[in-house]
């Protein structure tokens, strides 16, 4: 009598295959990972997607790779069906459809365009509060995303890349742009809790093949590029920092807070911030100028700023990300933005990013050795 041969569970596949990507996604002992995946992959999504990697890959090629399980046609419904739920992500490159898994963050998460399902958010909560993916995410070099300054805090004589201002960062853009519900504060909604920093949802900005993909599902609201950087001026004025991709034709702007935002959340739990983050400038208080007013302390969301030094406020450079908010809040104008010495040049785009991370990927004891020195400073 023959034994039926255990197939190999796709999900434990999938989250393998994952792993081996830029960013990672690494296993946990509460089977997190697993309930994750469940909640975006069906069995045979999870299958088809063990022939994508994060570089975009034309259909034809996943087809023939995926031949020995699925007919073209079943593949080409999985991947859409996966796509559909945000699950992988999709470029038309010269007319013909590009897929691509992607990580946790940036990707699955944002994927949901501001709508994620309860179930979602629990899996994913989950599987963000476990230690095995916060060492992952410290090792990350560079980070995925930067925090480029507000318009009010630069002037003529910063010389500031294009890059690092957002209106350029649109212009340079060849749209299309969709704006979003921020998912983060959408998620904080869904449990209860109410922004401190603003009232609007549609704060988010895709452009380019980021917007293309959330128009393609259904999802979003889309926009001109005045609208665009009318939007931004809004979320500047009430006080977000901005946070695009890090890359210099980035495909989305971020407007965080800090008390929904999951970044600006995690990097306030670290010690030194600054080192895991990617940002060209920093704050500087003119000591002979401050009247230790506090109110550059309540502007910061990042708890770079207190009033300990004597007669006035102080700069934590190891906590500063340089987002300019404390510039224009200062009625003494005590407070300006300093360039650092060596500014960082964003890679060209997404797939350079993620080349560069691979490259730079920690793994195994190199990543212990990451959070034992952070956990170290910390107590210092």
């Amino acid at each position: 009598m023959s034994v039926p041969v255990q197939q190999p569970d796709p999900y434990r596949l999938l989250q393998q295959h994952l792993d081996r990507q830029a960013v990672g996604f690494p296993a946990t002992k509460s089977g997190a990972d697993i309930r994750l995946l469940r909640t975006l992959f069906t069995p045979d999504e999870a299958r088809v997607a063990l022939n994508l990697s994060y570089r975009p890959t034309p259909q034809g090629r996943v087809v023939e790779a995926a031949a020995k399980e699925f007919t073209a046609e079943k593949t080409g419904a999985l991947l859409e069906s996966a796509f559909l739920k945000g699950a992988i992500g999709w470029r038309l490159r010269d007319g013909v459809s590009h897929w691509n898994v992607m990580p946790v963050v940036i990707g699955m998460f944002e994927m949901q365009d501001g709508d994620p399902s309860p179930e979602f958010l629990t899996a994913v909560g989950r599987y963000f509060r476990t230690m095995d993916y916060g060492r992952a995410f410290i090792s990350v070099k560079p980070s995925q995303m930067r925090t480029i300054p507000i318009r009010k805090s630069v002037t003529v004589e910063h010389h500031i890349a294009t890059y690092d201002e957002i209106r350029s960062l649109v212009r340079d853009s060849g749209g299309p742009f969709v704006i979003l519900k921020c998912i983060c504060r959408e998620s904080e909604r869904i449990q209860g809790h109410t922004c401190k920093q603003t009232a609007r949802l549609e704060t988010c900005l895709g452009m380019g093949d980021m917007a293309s993909m959330t128009l393609r599902r259904g999802h979003g609201r889309e926009i001109g590029a005045e609208e665009a950087l009318s939007i931004l001026q809004l979320n500047e004025d009430e006080g977000l920092v901005l946070q695009p991709a890090n890359a210099q034709r980035a495909e989305f702007v971020c407007s965080c807070c800090g008390c929904c935002c999951g970044m600006l959340n995690f990097q306030k739990r670290l010690p030194n911030p600054v080192e895991f983050w990617t940002s060209n400038y920093s704050a500087h208080i003119d000591a002979d100028s401050c009247a230790g007013c506090g109110i550059c302390v309540k502007r910061c969301l990042v708890g770079a700023l207190d009033l300990k030094r004597p007669g006035g406020a102080r700069v934590n450079m190891n906590r500063c990300i340089g987002c300019g908010l404390c510039v224009p809040a200062c009625p003494k104008k005590a407070i300006s933005l300093i360039k650092k010495t060596e500014p960082t040049v964003p890679p060209k785009d997404e797939e350079e990013l993620l080349d560069t991370i691979k490259s730079n990927r920690k793994h195994g004891l190199a990543q212990v050795s990451t959070i034992v020195r952070t956990l170290l400073r910390r107590h210092r």
